[in-house]
Order: structure tokens, then sequence, then C-alpha cells
């Protein structure tokens, strides 16, 4: 099992006036929901932009700690988003949702388990898979600065 820390994501999501609930807080589902969505982007982002299709994953367990509260003057939640744990069929992410001002408001890990599409079954997770879940934040900067010289000779 390894244990990857940094974060490997950072996107944005935008918040709707129907995410907040009648005392002017973000409603505690829409966490999971926006967490969820942060998820998709960098799937998104880290497989398809390497060529690789998204692995098929089912979500084995979601761990929310609601830390403080995001309110309506916060437009666009921030997640920065790492994988904390590799395992054999699975993978853990540990998302921070973010307000305005840059302080966490929700932490959510979530279990993803890496599955047969057809079986529904469990299944080890790739050699290709588990180099994009391994990547660390600062590899890529070196890659892609070493890719820009090279562009530049």
């Amino acid at each position: 099992m390894t244990q990857p820390q940094s974060v490997m994501h950072s996107t944005t999501v935008p918040l709707r006036w129907t995410d907040f609930d009648r005392f002017g807080h973000l409603n505690n589902a829409q966490y999971i929901e926006i967490a969820q969505e942060a998820r998709l982007e960098f799937a998104q982002q880290e497989f398809v932009g390497r060529g690789l299709e998204i692995p098929a994953v089912f979500v084995r367990h979601l761990d929310v700690d609601y830390l403080r509260p995001i309110l309506p003057d916060t437009v666009v939640a921030t997640v920065e988003t790492s994988v904390v744990e590799i395992g054999r069929t699975s993978f853990t992410t540990r998302q921070e949702v973010k307000d305005r001002q840059g302080r966490v408001g929700c932490v959510v890990e979530c279990v993803q388990v890496a599955v047969d599409i057809d079986t529904s079954r469990p299944r080890a997770i790739t050699a290709q898979e588990l180099k994009v879940l391994e990547r660390r934040a600062d590899e890529d900067t070196e890659e892609d600065s070493d890719d820009a010289t090279k562009d530049d000779e």
C-alpha cells in the first residue's frame, strides 16, 4: 500500500443559490456534491488528459468532516484533491472544500474501489492507473518545464 500526500489537483466549483440552506450556510449535502464534481474533474484531467480512460470505480466509503460553514459571500468554492492511500484494488482521496478566503469548510475522504465494469467486482488497479494516482504535484512541474525547454530548443 502506497501513501502519496501532495495536492494533485485543484479546481473551482461555482455555487448556486439553491446550494444554501435557509440559514444561509452551504447545505451539508452540497459539500458532497461539490467534492464529487471535483473528483470527476480530477479524473478528466489526470486520466483523459494523459490519453487514458477514466477507470470504473465505486465509492465504497465517504468520511465528511464539517469544519466551518461556507456562506453565500462565497460564489465559487475551491477544492483541492489529493490521493492519500493506494491499495491493491482501492484508493482514497482527501479533498478540502474551501471558501472564498481559502478557509477549509469541509474535508471529504472518499474510498473508491476499482471495478470490472462487466462483473461489478473489484479488480486490481492497473500499472497505468497506479502511475497516475501516485503522481506528485511537483513532478508535473518539472516535466512541464523540461517539455517547455525542449520546445524552445
